[in-house]
């Protein structure tokens, strides 16, 4: 019996305790931090970054060793013959007499070490290396955009969830409503003053109203995973939403937003980098023109190849690398280069004009979804103290019931209309924001 009340406890204390409230910019804050597409394309920032640096390293000296063990299959065996160095007054011939040489076949080793300045080519490095960091802050941008597009999937799907919670809301006043009707006609079937039908009528629109607070609750259990997944973590993690807000205050005007957006939006950037970096790609293809002068630094090791041969032998010196002819290739190469960079210039201003016509656009949405939501709000309040009316007088008999139950449908629609139109609204304005290229 102990064991029974304390589970009966225990159960009440779970369904009275309310989950966390999830604020739009707590909401966007998490996404923002932990949304795995978003941490994907910070990845790739990082990984142009590294392209950069490992880039960068080949300005400096390069080491390298080459060493190989080997078992000689053939000896080294020749002559020198007498006097094949020449021959000399005082001295004579040189060697005097013939010399038998030959390398035992036995194990030998090679090393060869070289250490490489490069000198000319360092101009196309350090050009090829702008183009690395152009394209590491196209990676920046790229990432602001993302984060863009993420910060105006949590707004949608928030505002979202912010509406059927508000319609779970008004489905329960609505209950309410036709709980008192049925429990009024109740009493009026039982005293004979209205019909049974009008009785069976009301427990329809209450089974009705039921359904819909049904369809209502798997709506947010759907909307929660959702959000849970744009932000990053269990899709099972509940959380409740504040009330949906009125519309908030005025807006910048169409010019100014224009000029906010262009010098705010990734698209714009992007577009101006793209160009950026073509120019610097054509520099880098026109320094190919240059010969590839390095420094070098040479030491080659011989091991157990025989006493005639020498042991070590180093030099330093210039080398030169040059495709003297190439039949124009480099010369076409450059000018598809060059036309890249017109092309980017075309892409920048159709980038801008794209950006101004989007936030045009946005404006104008902005603008009628608020005009919209005025009107839906004095519809509603219109329906609202009409129904207040027509329940008093049904209360004493003064009105028929169907004018009670047409009262009720025309709030219904008219808070149907008006949580619309609230939603509207605010999608229109994270539209407006994201065509600003804010992030908030």
């Amino acid at each position: 019996m102990i064991w029974r009340i304390v589970t009966t406890l225990s159960v009440l204390a779970a369904g009275s305790a309310k989950a966390e409230v999830l604020t739009l910019d707590q909401a966007v804050a998490l996404a923002v931090e932990h949304n795995r597409t978003l941490r994907n394309t910070a990845l790739d920032l990082k990984k142009a970054e590294d392209r950069v640096k490992a880039t960068r390293s080949r300005q400096y000296p390069g080491f390298n060793l080459y060493a190989l063990g080997s078992q000689q299959l053939q000896a080294y065996d020749f002559t020198l013959e007498k006097g094949i160095l020449g021959t000399y007054p005082g001295t004579g011939p040189l060697p005097d007499h013939d010399v038998h040489l030959k390398s035992p076949l036995a194990p030998t080793g090679l090393m060869m070490a070289k250490v490489t300045q490069p000198l000319t080519s360092l101009i196309r490095l350090r050009r090829n290396i702008d183009s690395l960091k152009t394209s590491a802050e196209l990676s920046s941008e790229q990432l602001r955009a993302d984060r863009l597009k993420v910060i105006r999937d949590v707004k949608q799907v928030y505002y979202a969830l912010q509406q059927v919670d508000s319609s779970l809301r008004s489905v329960a006043q609505t209950m309410a409503l036709y709980r008192e009707l049925q429990r009024l006609t109740e009493n009026y079937v039982a005293g004979a003053v209205v019909l049974k039908a009008e009785l069976l009528d009301v427990q329809a629109r209450v089974a009705k109203t039921a359904q819909t607070e049904l369809v209502l609750r798997d709506q947010m259990t759907g909307g929660k995973e959702q959000l849970n997944q744009l932000l990053g973590r269990e899709i099972s993690a509940d959380f409740e939403v504040q009330p949906i807000l009125e519309s908030a205050g005025a807006d910048l005007d169409l010019q100014a937003a224009r000029e906010v957006a262009v010098r705010q939006r990734p698209e714009v950037r992007q577009a101006q980098l793209r160009k950026q970096q073509a120019t610097q790609d054509w520099k880098a293809k026109r320094a190919e023109f240059i010969p590839d002068i390095a420094a070098e630094f040479n030491n080659v090791t011989l091991l157990n190849y025989g006493n005639f041969l020498p042991v070590q032998n180093s030099s330093v010196g210039l080398s030169l690398t040059w495709e003297v002819f190439d039949w124009g290739r480099k010369k076409h190469e450059s000018e598809e280069k060059r036309r890249t960079i017109d092309q980017a210039g075309n892409a920048e201003k159709e980038a801008v004009n794209a950006v101004l016509v989007d936030v045009g656009s946005r404006y104008r949405q902005l603008r009628q979804s608020r005009s919209q939501l005025e009107v839906a709000r004095l519809v509603q309040e219109t329906a609202v103290e009409s129904l207040r009316v027509t329940k008093n007088k049904y209360a004493v008999q003064a009105v028929l019931f169907r004018d009670v139950l047409q009262g009720q449908v025309n709030l219904e629609q008219s808070n149907t209309d008006y949580q619309q139109a609230l939603l509207t609204f605010w999608n229109a304005r994270a539209d407006f924001e994201r065509a600003l290229g804010e992030e908030q």
